[in-house]
């Protein structure tokens, strides 16, 4: 007989089934085509690859043990990351609280209560003070019937992929920006050493000019445009010196550690660009190794479960509920069979007016997935164009670089002709100063390059990737799916 009534339940569940409707509504985004991002001919002169990716710990290919020292410590200690891991764990307690609505639920409760009553009302026939008391064990369980509840859990399962993938995300970022840090802080004593330099020329210079204006060779004129020189000298070295505790004092906060942190990092030493080459085809391989992009894809895949969601609460829904327990009043004995009772009670519900709260909810979630599409596009349209910008910017440094070489390289060699001609009598020692002066400046053009040089390759190293691997998002997927 109760499997006749569920029976009908669910029969007459499917014939009103036609009672409400979210037709009309849905969603426009639509994802871009990784292959339809060409890139051939903007990398047409760049090494391709199939394993043309950076590894995990790209960093030790820059061959500085105290930068190695530092990534590991900053991401041990990093309060942002902290961040992303609460978040990830966040998400990962709303999949449990989406799947856990899955289940059936079953509790059980029991309550004594004594209570007066008036002498108008006759309770058992003797007294005016009556007691209650009951036991009791109920079930209740959501059939489910259009896979609401398992398409909510699926968004929840996929919100928890984006926020594990983001959390790698903002280690490979955090990575990246100690690097850039260490880099600068590597220019700041380079820009040091020259400004150092320069100011000792420049005093140098200035002494000279002074004598030959004692002398009467030169004239105030040219002892002002020296003292102009050091003044200019010394402001460039308290610029420099100004940089290193900048840069001292970015990488503190990149460790998560107090500004003194920074005063223990030793003077870096000259790194080493790593050769970088890209795939064959990166708008479709950025997809995979980019944790920004994967997180979209999750987060993409997340609404439209929610869409899903939000639709089956337009269909009719059966719940099944029960309860049993012993119930009785005054003194007595509970456990009697006599107070036994039970309740079974299969429900049907069905949406008819609800003042548009269901479209509009629907609504919601179809901008949603349209949000994350659009999120998920802007994404990979910035991923490729900045590998296609980062390598067109190392071309042209490298270009830069090989230009400034020749130019420094004949500076130094008019700086060794002056002193020969010093030395030989030819020449004055303040004719050799003022060349000094333009090696400096070349040596300085030539430190700034470099950084920038090395600069870019870990700016293209994040755009590339990071490290990240796909087959780690795969393993995840792989351990949710069996979850399920």
């Amino acid at each position: 007989m109760r499997l006749h009534i569920l029976a009908a339940a669910v029969g007459l569940t499917l014939a009103l089934a036609g009672c409400a409707s979210s037709g009309g509504i849905h969603p426009n985004g639509s994802s871009i085509d990784p292959s339809s991002l060409k890139a051939e001919r903007s990398l047409a002169n760049v090494q391709v690859s199939d394993a043309a990716w950076p590894k995990d710990d790209w960093w030790t290919g820059l061959g500085d043990p105290q930068l190695n020292a530092l990534i590991a410590e900053a991401l041990h200690d990093n309060p942002s990351l902290a961040v992303a891991d609460a978040r990830a764990r966040a998400a990962q307690a709303e999949a449990g609280s989406a799947d856990a609505a899955r289940e059936p639920s079953v509790g059980v409760g029991a309550s004594v209560a004594e209570a007066r009553i008036p002498t108008s009302i006759p309770v058992l026939g003797t007294g005016h003070v009556a007691a209650a008391k009951y036991v009791y064990g109920s079930f209740k369980w959501d059939l489910d019937l259009w896979g609401g509840q398992r398409a909510a859990w699926e968004a929840a399962l996929g919100q928890l992929r984006a926020a594990e993938v983001d959390a790698q995300a903002a280690r490979i970022e955090l990575s990246t920006n100690i690097a850039r840090a260490y880099v600068q802080l590597g220019y700041a004593y380079v820009q040091q050493d020259v400004a150092t330099a320069e100011l000792k020329r420049a005093t140098e210079a200035r002494d000279l000019t002074r004598q030959r204006v004692a002398a009467g060779i030169d004239n105030q004129i040219q002892l002002k445009q020296s003292d102009s020189e050091v003044a200019s000298a010394e402001g460039q070295t308290a610029l420099a010196d100004r940089s290193i505790d900048a840069a001292r004092s970015a990488l503190s906060v990149l460790l998560g550690k107090g500004p003194d942190r920074g005063l223990d990092i030793g003077r870096p030493q000259l790194l080493t660009p790593t050769a970088l080459t890209v795939p064959t085809d990166v708008p479709v391989e950025l997809v995979g190794h980019r944790a920004d992009l994967v997180a979209a894809r999750w987060r993409v895949e997340a609404a439209s479960k929610d869409i899903k969601s939000a639709k089956t609460e337009f269909l009719p829904n059966v719940n099944i509920g029960a309860m049993v327990g012993l119930v009785g009043l005054g003194g007595g004995n509970l456990f009697k069979l006599p107070n036994r009772f039970y309740e079974v009670a299969p429900a049907i519900s069905l949406p008819i007016f609800d003042g548009g709260r269901r479209r509009a909810n629907l609504s919601g979630k179809d901008a949603q997935y349209d949000m994350a599409v659009a999120q998920y596009n802007q994404t990979l349209v910035s991923a490729v164009n900045e590998v296609s910008d980062d390598y067109d910017a190392l071309n042209s440094v490298k270009q830069q670089i090989d230009a400034q070489q020749r130019a420094l390289d004949a500076a130094s060699d008019a700086w060794k002709l002056s002193e020969q001609r010093y030395k030989s009598g030819i020449g004055s020692y303040l004719e050799a100063l003022s060349v000094r002066q333009e090696l400096l400046a070349a040596e300085q053009r030539m430190a700034t390059l470099h950084a920038q040089q090395t600069d870019l390759n870990v700016q293209l190293i994040q755009a590339l990737g990071g490290g990240f691997r796909p087959q780690a998002d795969a393993e995840l997927s792989s351990n949710n799916s069996n979850r399920s």
